[in-house]
């Protein structure tokens, strides 16, 4: 898998406590890594991270982004081959809340992490991971592409497009040439277990449903490129294999990493079809849908670069999205459940398992 590129490589992830880090450093140990991870905390409780147990299994780092020197004396004492960096604050309507800790973390954060790996010369590749608002949306009907305008208008996408110009400026005036390959991976409203996010439309309903409570919904008609955590990690692995390997193509690039534009489901449709996996679901829909912090209502990406240019494709349909997701949460909450750490490792057995059918090049 991924050319076995992995086995034996120092990994580092920012951000690893979170929910799509925790699910990476568990597909990384997998693929035989050496992982230390970088974050400032751990941002849930329930937390996926200490569910899978991966203090035990991974270096384990406390530190803030924000924070250059610290971030540095990690980089430089664990010496990564390539690192993965999504550590941010993520959550739209939290920016609204706290505008500069989310604009510093995003973007400061991101610009410390690039001046920190000019001194590392044991760096051979950086995948940054940004978001797919980091486009102007202007409501359009068909998917962004990569050499889209960046922009936003609240400061979570402001602060992901302007962590995309930095890397940018740094991949154009200093990484050009010599240094780690670089590139960026844009995406975005990603479900799958062990989200307890707040604010986030999959983590709200489990959190009521789970105490018998009903959920309140805003913006049902609004839609979005719901895709399950696996999909974009997929993606962030290939883009990592090829900058490791060297592939000039794809160094100092940006791509998108999403489901097929036909797999766009309203937040509606996705309860309900969530709704499925727990008995006894309420939910009810917000009057004051926005209450002063908008958010777009409709977004897609257009993935043909990732396509054509590493291979890659997405592999799940939105029922089994939905399912992966909702036999997750079932056996977190099953008092009879396995372990669910094993779980996690056999939904991306099974992830691998249906890319394999469908014969994608990241799978050899």
């Amino acid at each position: 898998m991924f050319e076995n590129i992995y086995k034996g490589k120092r990994v580092l992830i920012t951000g690893h406590t979170g929910f799509k880090g925790s699910w990476l450093c568990s597909w990384l140990l997998d693929l035989g890594a050496t992982i230390a991870g970088y974050s400032v905390d751990i941002p849930t409780e329930p937390s996926h991270f200490h569910t899978l147990g991966l203090s035990d299994k991974i270096e384990h780092f406390n530190g803030d982004v924000r924070i250059k020197n610290t971030l540095q004396k990690v980089i430089n004492q664990f010496c990564p081959d390539i690192v993965f960096h999504l550590a941010a604050q993520s959550i739209v309507r939290k920016s609204y809340e706290n505008p500069v800790l989310t604009l510093e973390t995003n973007s400061i954060g991101t610009l410390n992490l690039l001046d920190c790996l000019q001194n590392q010369p044991s760096v051979i590749a950086t995948v940054l991971i940004t978001s797919d608002k980091c486009y102007e949306n202007v409501e359009w009907l068909w998917g962004y592409r990569e050499n889209d305008r960046l922009g936003g208008k609240d400061p979570y996408s402001a602060s992901k497009a302007c962590a995309e110009i930095i890397s940018k400026v740094y991949m154009e005036s200093f990484y050009d040439e010599k240094g780690p390959a670089l590139a960026t991976a844009r995406a975005g409203n990603v479900i799958g277990g062990g989200d307890w996010a707040l604010d986030r439309i999959v983590p709200d309903c489990i959190r009521a449903w789970s105490k018998k409570e009903e959920v309140v919904i805003r913006n049902p008609k609004a839609t979005r490129p719901w895709q399950h955590v696996l999909e974009p990690l997929s993606g962030y692995l290939v883009l990592g294999q090829k900058l490791l390997q060297g592939n000039l193509e794809v160094r100092n690039q940006s791509f998108n990493f999403g489901p097929p534009a036909t797999v766009n489901q309203s937040v509606d449709g996705l309860i309900s079809e969530m709704a499925q996996y727990w008995s006894g679901s309420k939910w009810k829909f917000e009057n004051d849908a926005n209450s002063g912090k908008p958010e777009s209502a409709l977004l897609k990406l257009n993935c043909d670069k990732a396509i054509h240019m590493l291979k890659w494709g997405p592999v799940l349909d939105f029922p089994e999205t939905i399912r992966m997701t909702g036999e997750w949460y079932q056996t977190f909450y099953s008092e009879k459940s396995p372990s669910i750490e094993a779980f996690t490792r056999k939904q991306i057995q099974e992830y691998v398992k249906s890319a394999t059918q469908k014969n994608l090049s990241w799978i050899k």
